[in-house]
């Protein structure tokens, strides 16, 4: 695995508080919310560009294609045990 580069670093930083601000600030269901529609929308855009500068510089380390996923969701890629693997007998 590659050692993360400064830039990396900070967008990793940034995004995670942006997201750590949006959850504080979050309202109760029903209730409204204490951000301006203006500021929604400009904290939309910098996680996007956030996320678009990430991947950019993944795609450039050769590390394109990742993304989350859940544990229950099925993989691309099957692991197999080998420890029932044996000489057959005949």
């Amino acid at each position: 695995m590659t050692e993360l580069s400064k830039e990396q670093t900070i967008l990793i930083a940034m995004r995670k508080t942006l997201a750590a601000i949006v959850k504080d600030v979050a309202p109760p269901p029903g209730m409204r919310h204490p951000l301006s529609e203006t500021t929604i929308q400009d904290v939309r855009q910098c996680l996007g560009l956030i996320a678009a500068r990430e991947k950019e510089l993944a795609d450039e380390q050769g590390r394109g294609g990742e993304r989350p996923y859940y544990a229950d969701e099925p993989q691309s890629v099957q692991l197999v045990s080998l420890d029932g693997i044996g000489r057959r007998k005949e």
